[in-house]
């Protein structure tokens, strides 16, 4: 049996390009200056909140749901304005993925922020909050396997 490669998508594939040509500080700055885009809450999720998914591995208080869009995915994030990194990195999963499909999510790596170089700049505590925020939408994502539209 042959094993396929699923391609990342495009543009989260643009994004870690562009954490790859920052270094040390820059690295910072730009996942601070993905905070200020994390789009807000839909006002019918806002009125919702409830039927989002609540990421426990995390020491930050992150909520996540998945929308069928584009062909594929869209998460929605909630990140207090007060955790600005984790809130950068929310918004660019939220970009990155933006129309993604299941196969591409999953195909993800848990640690996709070596691929950035953030492990140079940030704690461990905080890398691993990275990973469960990404194993979460991983599983996310595998709920929706038996799902004929994703």
């Amino acid at each position: 049996m042959e094993s396929q490669t699923v391609e990342m998508p495009l543009r989260l594939l643009e994004i870690i390009e562009d954490f790859q040509y920052s270094e040390g500080r820059e690295k910072i700055e730009l996942l601070l200056e993905y905070s200020e885009k994390l789009a807000p809450l839909p006002e019918y999720l806002q009125k919702h909140h409830d039927s989002m998914d609540f990421v426990e591995e995390c020491m930050t208080q992150v909520y996540v749901i998945a929308e069928d869009a584009e062909g594929g995915l869209r998460f929605y994030f909630d990140v207090p304005v007060e955790s600005p990194t984790v809130r950068g990195f929310a918004a660019i999963l939220s970009e990155g993925l933006k129309g993604a499909t299941v196969q591409q999510v999953l195909a993800l790596s848990t640690e996709l922020y070596t691929q950035m170089g953030l492990e140079q700049v940030l704690s461990m505590q905080r890398l691993n909050g990275f990973s469960a925020i990404l194993a979460h939408l991983k599983r996310i994502a595998a709920q929706r396997l038996d799902k004929p539209n994703v």
